[in-house]
């Protein structure tokens, strides 16, 4: 029999902010904030723009193979963690100017940065 719960807000009980989800072998628990994406986005190769994303307010092409990604609600520091790919194979991906509100991702070929389409995904807490 399947069931179907239909809700808008979920808040722990002993602590508003943290619920525990069980694991799947019944032995674990997982806490279910913590688990979850905080910020992610894709851009295409020009890096001017956005293709879509997540808690980003915007994104800014500050040069070539570099972009500025504004985080809409902050992280709660600057210790979170990144996740980047990019369309196009390149011989560095990296992560510079990691601040609580923003950080910079960029796409070097060994010589030059490079305009590709670059993926993050952020794990951590939120402000």
């Amino acid at each position: 029999m399947a069931s179907t719960l239909k809700i808008n807000t979920l808040t722990g009980v002993s602590t508003a902010g943290s619920i525990a989800v069980t694991g799947e072998g019944n032995s674990t628990t997982t806490n279910l904030q913590q688990g979850l994406c905080k910020v992610w986005i894709k851009t295409p190769a020009n890096g001017a723009s956005v293709s879509d994303s997540f808690n980003v307010s915007s994104a800014t092409d500050s040069a070539t193979g570099q972009v500025i990604v504004n985080i809409n609600n902050d992280m709660g520091n600057a210790d979170y963690a990144i996740g980047m790919s990019t369309n196009t194979n390149v011989d560095q991906t990296l992560i510079v100017d990691q601040l609580t509100g923003s950080y910079d991702m960029r796409t070097w070929n060994g010589s030059a940065y490079v305009d590709i389409g670059m993926r993050t995904i952020v794990a951590g807490d939120l402000a």
